[in-house]
């Protein structure tokens, strides 16, 4: 059952006026998804709490199977009332807020994991969903992130990573990169990427594998790259050997060749 929304002052929808504040929605435990895709992943994945949904009559008509499930608000507005209302032209009329919960609280992931995937200090909302994206494709069992990284539910790195931060666990680690220790006494071993010609050539380390290691890849940000401190960290610096007189890859690029190349030595199956 849906309620229909003649004008943007109805109180139903009132937080909806707020969703391009992204202080405002994590102040009060809350993110927005956007697009039929994502909200369909996100109501499928059962992992968040849905508030509220916030559609035009077509996106409803899409989404009608999925919304069968939902026991929140639907609430059904025009394009033009939901523009009034948030601000945003948002894609394909569909909204959703959800509750974020303790995403940090993902011990039972970190227990059985062997391939994770951790960011520092990648800030831009659009790396951050690519590399969420990009560890889902790879099979990664989590991603952690620095205190500086970017929000995974930013409304922008959700959509840019397809839903994948809705269904992938995550963890922010600190202090850092000290927390590193704690992983690395239960058997990590923490994968640097460097373009340091010092750096390990990758496809020399993925040789030396056996298959069976559990693997923490460090991914930092474009320019600075990963830290001095991070680098010390690590058990092992890696580079993607590239064309001379190239700088770096993008670091989500630079993640899939990492990733691709590492992840098949971790068969599911005993080697």
């Amino acid at each position: 059952m849906a309620d229909w929304i003649a004008g943007s002052d109805d109180p139903r929808v009132a937080d909806y006026a707020h969703i391009g504040d992204p202080a405002w929605l994590r102040d009060h435990g809350l993110f927005v998804a956007e697009g039929r895709l994502v909200v369909e992943r996100l109501i499928l994945a059962r992992r968040f709490r849905v508030r509220s949904l916030l559609l035009t009559a077509a996106a409803r008509e899409k989404l009608a199977a999925t919304l069968a499930a939902v026991e929140c608000p639907v609430h059904v507005a025009t394009r033009e009332v939901m523009q009034s209302l948030t601000g945003f032209d948002f894609h394909r009329g569909c909204l959703a807020l959800a509750e974020r919960g303790d995403s940090a609280d993902m011990q039972p992931a970190l227990a059985a994991a062997r391939r994770l995937l951790c960011l520092e200090g990648v800030a831009n909302p659009d790396n951050v969903g690519g590399l969420f994206r990009i560890a889902e494709a790879f099979r990664a069992d989590a991603v952690l992130l620095d205190p500086s990284s970017g929000d995974p539910l930013y409304r922008k790195a959700i959509r840019t990573s397809m839903g994948a931060a809705l269904r992938l666990p995550f963890r922010r680690l600190a202090p850092w990169p000290g927390a590193l220790a704690s992983l690395q006494n239960e058997g990590f071993l923490v994968v640097a990427l460097t373009p340091r010609e010092s750096a390990r050539p990758l496809n020399d380390y993925v040789r030396a594998l056996h298959g069976r290691e559990r693997l923490i890849v460090i991914a930092g940000a474009e320019g600075s790259g990963l830290s001095a401190d991070a680098l010390q960290r690590a058990n092992v610096q890696v580079r993607i050997p590239i064309a001379v007189g190239v700088d770096s890859l993008n670091v989500v690029a630079a993640a899939a060749v990492a990733l691709a190349a590492l992840w098949p030595v971790l068969s599911d199956s005993p080697s």
